[in-house]
């Protein structure tokens, strides 16, 4: 039997119960939510679950009349315990770390939240495994297979069956149950075609043209599937240059083993192979560098930046006080040209520091440039957000 590795994430959700009277946690299904949950104690209601439903329904009053955690998973599937909550917190306003609150569609949950429970709240979301909670030595594997903890992180075996049948449950059951108006073959489809465009520039006329649907639909589809955790639209950076910019959002499937299952791919061998593997090590990264943002509860906008002369920064990362212009290439051996190239785009966009991120063995650093390999990038962050 797996142990459970411990989850970054827990120190924050454990901070917050002590600041807030209830905690959401959300992200993809399958991440681990439920896992990391029961290790926080408290009564656990599992409320997709008729006979759970039924159970909190008929303990509720003697539930919130004393102290102690419940522990509400899959809570948007009942929005009627979102009105119970506000009037338990509010008898007892002072009262911190009453209730926790599992959720795997934040449309619908962050709904439901801002409606009845606004200022009572936090929300940490947690994601599949990232580097710094596996450590170094399970780069690759990480990158091939993703971070699902049932996934093939942990068993290999398990990879890619896993993540075609977790992608065949989501577009039949799970996406249309939280609203996705779309059929489940059409779901499958722009599952597949989002592969086939992980990185790019996001086309909602051309993605809705293959599917024989106008770019509103496919757009408003995109929406469910940005608020399911499986993507991730980037954001450009838009700066007063004199040089015509990109202004399109970049797409990026959050998961690189639910992208490489899209996409026939079950070995590294395979991966390397692939024209594209250069884009999935770019989608990785910048997931890797976010997981551990949010981990740590640091407050961060995430942008790309690109120019029409193909100078750009893959991620630019915004503190407030202070911004970072990253580029990410898939080389053990990058160049002083890279370097430099990264340096000119920075100089536009005003960067603090420039980051050059690869699978370097050597990294260096020197002003306020640094040349690093993911581990050293992530170390970077966690002691930026410390």
């Amino acid at each position: 039997m797996q142990t459970m590795r411990p989850r970054a994430v827990q120190v924050q959700v454990r901070r917050n119960l002590r600041r807030y009277p209830a905690v959401a946690l959300v992200g993809p299904r399958q991440c681990g939510k439920t896992t990391l949950a029961k290790t926080l104690g408290g009564a656990y209601f599992d409320l997709e679950d008729e006979a759970d439903a039924l159970r909190l329904d008929l303990a509720w009053d003697e539930l919130t009349a004393r102290r102690g955690l419940v522990v509400l998973d899959e809570a948007q599937t009942r929005p009627e315990v979102f009105r119970r909550m506000r009037v338990a917190i509010d008898r007892r306003r002072r009262e911190k770390g009453r209730f926790l609150v599992l959720g795997s569609v934040s449309p619908t949950l962050m709904r439901e939240v801002s409606e009845s429970l606004a200022g009572r709240l936090a929300i940490v979301e947690l994601t599949p495994f990232f580097l710094d909670e596996l450590g170094p030595s399970a780069l690759d594997a990480l990158w091939l297979r993703g971070g699902f903890p049932d996934g093939g992180i942990q068993a290999a075996a398990a990879f890619p069956d896993w993540q075609r049948h977790y992608l065949a449950l989501l577009a039949q059951r799970d996406l249309p149950a939280w609203g996705l108006p779309a059929k489940p073959q059409t779901t499958e489809r722009l599952f597949r075609m989002l592969a086939a465009t992980h990185g790019a520039p996001w086309n909602a006329s051309a993605i809705g043209q293959s599917l024989a649907l106008n770019y509103q639909t496919v757009n408003g589809y995109m929406d469910y599937l940005e608020g399911a955790f499986l993507l991730r639209r980037l954001r450009p950076f838009h700066a007063n240059i004199g040089k015509r910019l990109v202004k399109s959002p970049k797409v990026y499937w959050r998961d690189t083993g639910l992208l490489h299952a899209l996409n026939g791919v079950a070995t590294m061998d395979a991966l390397l192979s692939k024209p594209w593997a250069g884009v999935s090590w770019e989608g990785f990264v910048i997931e890797q560098a976010l997981a551990r943002l949010g981990a740590s509860g640091r407050e961060c906008d995430a942008y790309y930046f690109r120019t029409s002369d193909q100078y750009e920064c893959d991620l630019v990362l915004d503190f407030g006080g202070e911004r970072w212009a990253c580029e990410i290439k898939l080389t053990s051996d990058p160049k002083p040209d890279d370097l430099a190239r990264l340096n000119r785009a920075a100089d536009w966009i005003a960067a603090d520091r420039r980051i050059l991120i690869s699978r370097t063995r050597r990294p260096a650093e020197s002003g306020r440039s640094a040349s690093l390999n993911l581990a050293g990038f992530l170390r970077r962050l966690r002691h930026t957000a410390a």
